[in-house]
């Protein structure tokens, strides 16, 4: 109830929000490809023109070198099921690998997916991604984690919207010096000053799976990449049977 009610107060805040500087945007979907709903997704991101993905739930966590054009897993690591899987990034020849309530991260090689070690992890795994020089990590608060790759803190930084905290930042992407977050449970992706903290955009993704899609295991949004070589955006979500190139376009 804690959380729907927070989600609640969310969504009233973007309405006050209309005339207070922070642009607002709504989808246009340009194209739309298959995604395994088995996949309950956790992270998405792109690797030098290859899409990964981190997928949860205790017995049924992954991680994924997916085929964009069929959804289809082209190679996977599968984990214990006591450890429930969460984002995941790579940087500088590693790939990093978050759990929820464990406290541990994973680190592989990130061309041969080769296991290198466990770190022990100082808060609860959500959201990863990497503006290409540190690792950025949310964990469901208002918070997000600024972190070298021994998972060392250099920065803790505040979300804000007109100075109210935004809470429930989930699944992390870095594009074009914005780090945007899914807000968890919601269909609303911020768009995040990763200096101040401060929202500067946000984005309507209601409707983006229709309903005739969506099923009894269908759960919510959560999955950003960003193709840097296309400069193209994707979006999909936790057990959803598609995954959808995106552009925004601007609410006047």
């Amino acid at each position: 109830m804690r959380r729907i009610l927070s989600v609640m107060l969310f969504s009233l805040m973007l309405i006050s929000c209309a005339d207070a500087g922070v642009r607002k945007y709504r989808l246009e979907v340009i194209a739309e490809y298959p995604h395994d709903t088995d996949s309950y997704t956790q992270g998405l991101f792109f690797n030098e023109g290859q899409m990964y993905e981190s997928t949860g739930e205790h017995g049924n966590s992954t991680f994924r070198k997916v085929e964009l054009e069929t959804g289809k897993a082209l190679e996977r690591l599968n984990f214990d099921r006591k450890y429930f899987v969460e984002g995941s990034v790579m940087l500088d020849g590693n790939l990093y690998i978050l759990t929820w309530e464990s406290r541990l991260a994973f680190i592989y090689d990130a061309e041969t997916l080769e296991y290198k070690s466990t770190w022990k992890y100082p808060r609860e795994g959500w959201g990863l991604t990497t503006d290409g020089r540190q690792l950025i990590a949310s964990d469901g608060s208002a918070y997000l984690y600024f972190m070298d790759e021994r998972f060392g803190l250099d920065r803790k930084q505040l979300v804000t919207i007109e100075g109210r905290p935004v809470r429930w930042l989930n699944e992390l992407e870095y594009i074009d010096g914005r780090i945007w977050a899914n807000v968890y449970t919601s269909d609303e992706i911020v768009i995040i000053n990763p200096k101040n903290g401060k929202v500067e955009g946000v984005i309507d993704c209601t409707g983006l799976l229709p309903y005739s899609l969506r099923t009894s295991d269908t759960d919510v949004l959560n999955g950003i990449a960003y193709d840097s070589r296309t400069e193209k955006i994707y979006l999909t979500g936790k057990n959803w049977p598609r995954l959808y190139e995106v552009r925004l376009v601007e609410r006047k």
